[in-house]
């Protein structure tokens, strides 16, 4: 006798014609499965936008730069209580770098706190001032900003001379300026007049920090005004570049070397100070979205069982309304292997239906939060074959019993089942 074997593009026709009969079943069925794939897909899409977003902010420091301050990357309270304690960097430390740092190309300054801006009746509280160097923007690769956008950078001789300047940030502009040059106006800061000199291109934010609001005055002049109210963690910053990549670690070595015997730290002891990269920012940042994706992938993995668990259950039930059907097949000379395939292949395709389900619901929900909100979104070719693979896999391992069950069952046993 002919051994009966059942296609397995019928099986899937069969799986796919079983959802259209049972919709609100089907649609219960699949939802663990759905949640679970949409889980996987926004959350991929969100991190791996964020860090693309980090990286991206992080390239304007440059692979050659690193930043000296007090505190440097501070994890944990106690960490921040004894930075507090801390003496703070000097201009003698800085003119120490200067003199005796030889793989050091640039130098720059800043020192940073908050005031209040206004222009007429309009006006900005708690704008972060900025007092910076004038080869602060080439340190930090910030030229471009301020030359695409309107008037220019600070100059030496506005630095030498405490000139009141300010390059203004582009969303205060549009404000106190709308129809207006910004160029050659001027604003108050904390009671006093600057004239703005530049406007940069507009940046955006970034985790939450508008960086179109602010306003950057020359170094010397933010000490004349402003640098007698600074809190103890508004302190100096050195921004420093390297003349190369290979030249970055003696640099630091170098600088590392010059603060510790100025500031009398022992051999054995850390340093008082804070010394890191862009590129230990961006391993940071991925440690804590690595941390995060590790948490969502539990509960990921918990929406995959449940829906799993559903999907058997169904399997169950269906080799159960179909015992008399199977037992027909098996009379005529269908092979254990065969139904088993059949069942299986069934299973697959409900799980493989609800992964294509949620990988569409996950893109979705990504480009809505990317587009209602500042987090942005990039959607991964791998984590849509991951999702489909996720899916059928569950497809396949709670599919197991349900297709083996089918396949034992006794011919007989079944055609007489009602």
């Amino acid at each position: 006798m002919a051994k009966l074997r059942t296609p397995i593009w019928e099986s899937v026709k069969i799986s796919l014609a079983s959802l259209r009969a049972n919709k609100l079943r089907s649609i219960l069925t699949l939802i663990g499965v759905i949640i679970g794939v949409t889980s996987i897909i926004a959350m991929v899409s969100l991190i791996s936008g964020f860090n693309k977003l980090v990286a991206d902010q992080l390239a304007t420091l440059g692979s050659t730069t690193f930043i000296v301050e007090k505190f440097g990357i501070i994890m944990s309270d106690d960490a921040w209580f004894n930075a507090l304690k801390r003496k703070d960097l000097t201009l003698r430390d800085y003119q120490a770098i200067v003199e005796g740092c030889t793989e050091c190309e640039e130098v720059a300054l800043q020192m940073a706190s908050n005031r209040k801006v206004k222009y007429g009746s309009e006006h900005f509280s708690r704008v972060p001032i900025v007092g910076i160097t004038p080869n602060y923007m080439k340190v930090v690769a910030l030229d471009d900003i301020v030359d695409k956008g309107q008037g220019r950078s600070i100059t030496e001789f506005e630095n030498d001379h405490r000139r009141q300047v300010v390059i203004l940030g582009p969303e205060m502009a549009e404000k106190f300026f709308p129809k207006l040059d910004p160029i050659g106006k001027k604003v108050k800061i904390e009671g006093a007049d600057f004239t703005v000199v530049g406007v940069p291109k507009k940046r955006g934010s970034f985790l939450g920090d508008n960086q179109d609001r602010f306003a950057a005055v020359p170094f010397t002049t933010y000490q004349k005004y402003f640098a007698d109210k600074l809190e103890p963690w508004e302190g100096l910053q050195f921004y420093i570049k390297a003349k190369d990549y290979p030249s970055l670690e003696r640099a630091q070595d170098q600088v590392r070397a010059i603060l510790r015997a100025r500031r009398h730290v022992p051999y054995h002891a850390k340093d008082d100070f804070g010394m890191y990269t862009a590129e230990t920012l961006m391993d940071i940042f991925k440690q804590i979205t690595a941390g995060i994706s590790f948490t969502l992938v539990g509960i990921v993995s918990i929406s995959l069982l449940v829906g799993g668990i559903v999907i058997m259950n169904i399997m169950l039930v269906s080799v159960t309304e179909r015992t008399r059907e199977i037992g027909v097949r098996k009379a005529l000379g269908a092979r254990r292997r065969s139904i088993l395939v059949q069942f299986l292949v069934e299973s697959v395709t409900l799980a493989a239906v609800g992964g294509v389900l949620g990988i569409l619901l996950g893109i979705f929900l990504a480009k809505v939060i990317s587009w209602t909100t500042p987090i942005p979104a990039t959607i991964e070719p791998w984590s849509i074959l991951a999702g489909l693979l996720v899916s059928t896999g569950v497809g396949v391992f709670f599919g197991v019993f349900p297709a083996a069950k089918a396949a034992k069952l006794d011919p007989i046993e079944a055609l007489r089942h009602e």
